[in-house]
């Protein structure tokens, strides 16, 4: 089974996802992120004023993360770098990622890829006021990336928020569940696992 959670920047997918692993740690679950999958610097988008945008749906590698999560459907390990922001290729790390009967992928663009989209048996979009996003947002990319608060203001207003206009919540409608990531995530999240585990119960049965 393949759950997907989408959400935009700073919304908690990755928290999510490793809420989700926890739970369900009696099925080893497979734990799948596309930011893996950027694409190499040179290879990224510069708009108009000169700075990369990685917040298009060219910025990742969508053919290889496509083969990837149908490999790991078919029962084969594969072989990723994983991606850290602002450092060079050769020191990514390269990790064996084992498939198992629940895999779980998390990433801006699960909907808007086709090929990841119908892989899909469950999907979770992660919703979260905008405000939060970016207050998150700023302490993570100042905290742990070296950025400046205007480069982040920026990037924030001419790159992510048109990256989750149109490429995000036009397919909040096709998620399987909204997640409110705020006052009511612990509400939700134990709504959300049961629908899961009814869901994984439902396909053992079959």
């Amino acid at each position: 089974m393949i759950v997907g959670i989408c959400g935009g920047s700073g919304s908690g997918k990755t928290t999510l996802l490793m809420r989700l692993k926890n739970h369900f740690q009696d099925l080893n679950p497979c734990v799948f992120t596309m930011d893996n999958y950027y694409n190499p610097i040179d290879q990224q988008h510069i708009d108009a004023n000169g700075e990369y945008n990685f917040d298009l749906p060219t910025a990742l590698n969508e053919q290889q993360l496509t083969n990837d999560l149908a490999s790991l459907k078919k029962g084969e390990e594969i072989l990723v770098k994983e991606y850290h922001f602002n450092s060079p290729p050769d020191k990514h790390v390269l990790l064996t990622i084992a498939p198992s009967k629940l895999i779980i992928i998390e990433g801006l663009f699960l909907f808007h890829y086709k090929g990841v989209k119908k892989e899909l048996d469950y999907s979770i979009f992660v919703d979260v006021e905008p405000k939060t996003q970016l207050d998150r947002r700023l302490y993570r990319d100042q905290e742990t990336r070296g950025y400046s608060r205007e480069s982040i203001l920026y990037q924030w207003e001419n790159h992510v928020s048109p990256c989750y206009e149109n490429y995000l919540l036009p397919y909040q409608k096709e998620a399987n569940f909204v997640f409110r990531n705020d006052s009511r995530a612990d509400y939700d999240f134990e709504q959300l696992v049961n629908d899961i585990e009814q869901k994984i119960n439902s396909r053992v049965l079959q």
